[in-house]
């Protein structure tokens, strides 16, 4: 069983493009679809007819974190905005600003409320400085560095709460789309790796391999803890990305989640063994996995939530799902904060599919393909 295991490591380090390619495309899809990137600053371009760059409305602007204000000459700032380069410009001047439209869109409105709201806030300083009677620089320096302070330590402090219902639902698009592509393209790489041992049987490896010492049930075992091992490494290796790359802390139990995984696994090396002893060949496998892995991530609530599915029909076929139960145990862990008791049930649901499919597709196997 070790030789067998050795070898097929041997081959994953030569041929690892399968692994890449699905983990690559887990990476992007989750991406593209769930912006778990997190939204980029808008850049939006700015002129100035007087020197207010360096004044409190230009440090203002540069503290904002929605938009980049890119400084420019009022020329450039107008051709970039006729160009279609940008959606709208700014000149600003000392107690005034005007927008330049190039594009009607809502970022269009948030920009000019960003830029009065500089202006109003710049307006009330000065009303207080009046207020206060600070005419000279360094008494309105003061004041301001004061107020800033008592800004900074207030008297009192507020605290606002929220709460939920116990069957509320809370939908995190990012999370749910990395949850939701990671568990979809695992069963592709699981399954590519599980149909192995129907090429070998059909070429005959496994008629001379009895022959030898090694027994039927290592050779099975082998096959299918190899196959696990590349589906968790691929899991692992996605989680890790968003981890410490985009800098998800998954409700800071990204461990936790990970071993809660095992199950989800597991039953999808059960159901791709199942799967490869119902078809005849290679070209069959071919045709059948795709069906049945995008059909399971519909259902399943890969591509959506569960909780938008009106359908009896569609809702019923979920229970009887392996990815339904892997995204129940991700979105408990990383998104409802469920404990290991609340959990119980998918993990139970997913062994006992596991072990289902498994038993009844090793024994379709040896009547079928032996």
């Amino acid at each position: 069983m070790i030789g067998i295991l050795l070898a097929k490591f041997k081959t994953f380090i030569r041929n690892p493009w399968t692994f890449f390619i699905f983990t690559g495309m887990s990476i992007v899809f989750a991406l593209m679809i769930g912006g778990t990137g997190g939204m980029s600053s808008i850049p939006v371009p700015v002129s100035s007819a007087d020197d207010i760059k360096e004044s409190a409305i230009g440090e203002a602007l540069e503290e904002n974190e929605v938009y980049t204000f890119n400084w420019m000459a009022e020329e450039e700032m107008k051709k970039r905005v006729s160009s279609g380069k940008a959606e709208a410009g700014v000149i600003l001047k000392e107690d005034s600003y005007e927008v330049i439209v190039g594009v009607a869109s809502s970022n269009v409105e948030m920009i000019e409320q960003t830029i009065q709201g500089v202006y109003v806030e710049k307006r009330q300083n000065e009303k207080l400085l009046e207020m206060m009677g600070a005419d000279t620089e360094s008494s309105q320096q003061e004041f301001l560095d004061n107020m800033e302070q008592s800004i900074e330590s207030p008297v009192f402090s507020i605290e606002a709460s929220s709460f939920r219902s116990a069957d509320a639902v809370v939908h995190d698009s990012a999370s749910h789309s990395l949850f939701g592509f990671t568990l979809f393209f695992v069963i592709y790489t699981i399954a590519y790796n599980v149909l192995s041992i129907l090429i070998e049987k059909k070429d005959g490896i496994w008629d001379r391999m009895i022959l030898s010492p090694v027994k039927k049930w290592e050779m099975y075992v082998s096959n299918l803890l190899y196959s696990f091992f590349e589906g968790y490494l691929q899991v692992i290796v996605i989680f890790l990305v968003f981890r410490y790359w985009f800098g998800i802390d998954f409700n800071g139990r990204f461990l936790e989640m990970l071993l809660l995984l095992f199950p989800y696994v597991f039953s999808i090396v059960a159901l791709s063994i199942f799967i490869t002893a119902c078809v005849k060949n290679t070209q069959q496998f071919n045709a059948v996995l795709p069906i049945i892995a995008v059909s399971m991530a519909m259902i399943g609530g890969a591509y959506w939530p569960l909780e938008i599915v009106s359908s009896e029909i569609l809702l019923a076929l979920a229970k009887i799902n392996p990815l339904t139960y892997g995204m129940e145990i991700l979105n408990g862990v990383a998104v409802y904060g469920y404990s290991l008791e609340e959990l119980l049930f998918p993990i139970s649901i997913l062994i006992l599919m596991g072990v289902v499919f498994m038993g009844i597709g090793i024994h379709l196997m040896e009547r079928r393909h032996v």
